[in-house]
């Protein structure tokens, strides 16, 4: 039997692109004070399963199936039923802003207990809550799981995806208007990524395509910018956040590399500047091989034959590799210098890393 250890390169995948710089919409850069999504959560039944249920140890499932017949005037024991074809679910949705009596959303269907399978499941009507116990919707129909198991057992089955959790599209209709905020005289505008460079820009950016000559916005902070809403559009706000919306705006970034280095995924911003900096870069691979030598005994002895392994380890390391870079190089040069040296994913992480150390790399270096 042989064993091979070695320090393997990772595949390397660069893209190099130089796009004109372009602005963003600012309904991609901020979101609305106000206009918010609400989380609901609901407890139900899934019924209708072909006996990949809850098992009788799960208590819970059994005593709300106990009062759900109750409700519908059949009176029985939970200790007296046994039942394989009901599943006790957590019920998920996301209220969206604005959302009114009579619309539509999807839920997302989770097991709690020790149910197998939901897949060919009902949802039976059950409440959707938000936080402070009020209900917003109400829910129920087939589950779509996405996933299966075929076959019996542990050993002669085979289990697709994640059939435990599924979801009931278009399965919750809301009953009570979502709690948002009417637009009013001031509009407060909450960057998603918070940055003072972005919020002065979106300021300036407003100021000058609905301004009419008025500093109606300003940047309260690096994620706050505040716009007073004209006295021109007081009679139709949403036209003027449709206006809004559309504005373009160049945001500001951090210049940052971040390295996977699970993956061996790499990647540099556009502002990365690299200093002055002399590059030396070389491979170590080691292999360890281990052979067996079999010694067979004398004929007709009682001796048993001797395994005797040997081992064999071979170092080979490959001469440095450099490269040099003048003041204010890009990342472009730089990932074009290391890939004409033969550089891996694995040793780009590994420069960046002594650059950071350096002091040479002027970027927040991010390993996730």
């Amino acid at each position: 039997m042989n064993r091979l250890f070695f320090i393997a390169p990772l595949l390397l995948l660069t893209i190099s692109a130089r796009a004109e710089e372009t602005g963003i919409r600012l309904k991609d850069l901020v979101t609305v004070e106000g206009v918010r999504t609400n989380q609901l959560v609901g407890y139900g039944l899934v019924v209708g399963l072909n006996g990949t249920g809850d098992r009788q140890q799960t208590l819970f499932s059994a005593q709300s199936l106990t009062n759900l017949l109750q409700r519908m005037g059949v009176t029985v024991s939970p200790t007296q039923i046994t039942v394989k074809n009901t599943a006790a679910v957590v019920v998920t949705a996301t209220l969206p802003a604005y959302a009114q009596p009579g619309s539509t959303l999807d839920v997302t269907v989770a097991a709690v207990g020790d149910a197998t399978n939901l897949q060919g499941g009902l949802l039976v009507l059950t409440t959707l809550r938000a936080v402070n116990g009020d209900i917003f919707a109400v829910a129920q129909g087939p589950v779509v799981t996405g996933g299966f198991v075929a076959g019996r057992g542990v050993a002669n089955s085979q289990t697709v995806n994640h059939p435990t959790v599924g979801r009931v599209p278009n399965g919750a209709t809301v009953e009570k208007q979502a709690p948002s905020v009417a637009i009013g005289k001031t509009i407060h505008l909450q960057l998603k990524d918070a940055d003072f460079t972005t919020a002065a820009r979106i300021a300036d950016a407003v100021n000058q395509h609905l301004g009419a000559g008025q500093p109606i916005a300003h940047a309260e902070n690096s994620g706050l910018v505040s716009v007073a809403l004209p006295q021109s559009a007081a009679g139709d706000p949403i036209r003027f956040m449709s206006e809004l919306e559309k504005i373009d705006v160049k945001p500001d970034h951090l210049a940052r590399v971040v390295v996977n280095e699970r993956t061996g995924t790499v990647v540099l911003g556009e502002d990365v500047r690299i200093a002055p900096v002399a590059i030396m870069h070389g491979n170590l691979s080691i292999s360890i091989e281990t052979s067996y030598n079999v010694a067979m005994p004398a004929p007709l002895t009682s001796a048993q034959p001797v395994v005797t392994p040997q081992t064999t380890v071979a170092v080979k390391d490959e001469k440095s590799r450099n490269i040099v870079l003048q003041q204010g190089a890009t990342v472009e040069e730089l990932v074009k210098a290391l890939s004409n040296i033969g550089s891996t994913t694995r040793d780009i992480i590994a420069i960046l890393e002594n650059l950071r150390v350096a002091g040479a790399l002027d970027a927040d270096l991010e390993v996730i």
